[in-house]
């Protein structure tokens, strides 16, 4: 029997090892901390190792090895497989390393990457209803194809940097980077190395397949070389690409794919995600009219500048997923009135200086967390504190009505949250027990 070793068990550390057992691996899961269905796993015949990582299992062959991306390769466990010549794999190579009529997209980028994942995976829905959003998204690939084995899926999938280093044959039928902006260098020592990891999400593409290219990134430009597929030019202030905005339709060569006086987001990012997805989907089968129907309907995705309440004429905008300083710009520019931001949170090691020429609408800065002091210099109000709860709760007291309430960290959240989500829902619990 195959053995298989599966190192990390969140989400998507289980949702491998189950679709492993079921073709036929001995599995192997282990975790630094406790798994909270190993007994469940043990009853389906994984072998399941938590809270540390016995020595016996460096001792075994392994027919295959899947990592977890959050868990940095310098982790002495994992180097010691590195070390021994493996090729650690991440679960959506593995997810759809034997279901070749899968078709897919892969969109990675520093920002822009789950809103215009959400939207593919909806127009996508129009085909088969079990197409699906997935990968750094929040649903493992492994659990979309768990049970539709066989099936002719069309997915759209996230790939965040880390996923990207633990690709092999992983190759999109469409695939984008939809900008390049400093980020995550605590994990990969250099922007360079961060930049050229993105570039992997095309490494596998053939004449048949398509890369979209956004030209109005310079990065993109510098680093998206020697493209393997064909190349789609797209950009929100040429009119010369194959993908534009055209009498404020967006246009696809000479096919108009929905008109933005009907797009309800707001900021020309998410214009530009709109393009993205609209394009990807035309190009993988979608109707034009579906198209069309969706992308101006589509009202937004949690945690991405989620409007939350209004309350005495303040406004309550959850951007949780604002985890970088280019995010968070995003967000900035998106509002034209006074703005309480929330900012603050794990230190990734970017700095935040970008930050300073978009802050001209801002009226109070509060920062909390392990960066709050970081936040001081660039702005002449900014006041301290412990936590998200006790920022946003001083925001509530000063903001007057006509002024918006943001929660943008340009942080990771995993000083004090575990993820992201966990940060944007309790956000929204507070600002939902607020009284009029």
């Amino acid at each position: 029997m195959r053995r298989a070793l599966v190192i990390g068990a969140a989400r998507s550390g289980i949702a491998v090892s189950r679709i492993l057992n079921k073709r036929g691996y001995e599995v192997y899961l282990t975790d630094s901390n406790d798994i909270a269905e190993a007994e469940l796993l043990e009853k389906e015949g994984i072998h399941v190792y938590p809270n540390g990582h016995p020595d016996f299992l460096k001792e075994q062959n392994y027919d295959l090895i899947v990592k977890n991306p959050g868990i940095k390769y310098s982790v002495p466990f994992v180097n010691y497989f590195v070390e021994k010549g493996y090729e650690l794999l991440n679960e959506m190579e593995v997810a759809v390393e034997f279901e070749p009529q899968i078709e897919y997209a892969g969109i990675t980028g520093t920002n822009g990457k789950t809103t215009t994942t959400t939207m593919l995976g909806g127009m996508l829905k129009t085909l088969n209803e079990n197409n699906e959003a997935c990968g750094n998204i929040g649903l493992p690939v492994c659990d979309v194809i768990n049970g539709h084995e066989g099936e002719p899926l069309k997915l759209a999938i996230e790939c965040g940097a880390f996923q990207l280093l633990g690709i092999r044959d992983f190759k999109p039928k469409v695939s984008v980077i939809m900008n390049l902006t400093v980020d995550h260098v605590d994990y990969f020592g250099t922007v360079d190395a961060y930049y050229r990891s993105k570039t992997l999400v095309y490494k596998n593409q053939g004449e048949n397949d398509y890369f979209l290219r956004n030209v109005d990134d310079e990065t993109v430009m510098e680093y998206c070389t020697d493209i393997p597929c064909q190349v789609i030019d797209f950009s929100l202030e040429r009119d010369d690409t194959d993908l534009r905005i055209q009498d404020n339709k967006v246009v696809f060569r000479d096919i108009e794919l929905f008109d933005l006086d009907k797009f309800q987001l707001p900021g020309k990012h998410n214009i530009q995600n709109g393009m993205v997805a609209a394009c990807m989907a035309y190009l993988m089968g979608v109707d034009v009219k579906d198209i069309k129907e969706y992308c101006e309907s589509f009202k937004g995705v949690e945690h991405r500048i989620e409007f939350v309440r209004e309350i005495n004429g303040v406004r309550y905008y959850n951007d949780s997923k604002g985890t970088n300083v280019d995010s968070t710009i995003m967000a900035l520019k998106s509002f034209d009135c006074p703005i309480h931001i929330l900012v603050g949170g794990y230190d990734k090691k970017t700095g935040f200086d970008g930050l300073r020429p978009y802050l001209g609408n801002v009226k109070t800065m509060y920062a909390y967390g392990c960066t709050k002091d970081q936040f001081v210099p660039l702005f002449d109000d900014v006041r301290l504190y412990e936590d998200m709860t006790e920022a946003l709760n001083a925001a509530h007291e000063n903001a007057k009505e006509g002024e918006v309430v943001l929660l943008s960290p340009a942080c990771a959240s995993w000083d004090q949250f575990p993820n992201f989500e966990v940060r944007g829902e309790l956000f929204k619990e507070i600002v939902n027990n607020y009284e009029e």
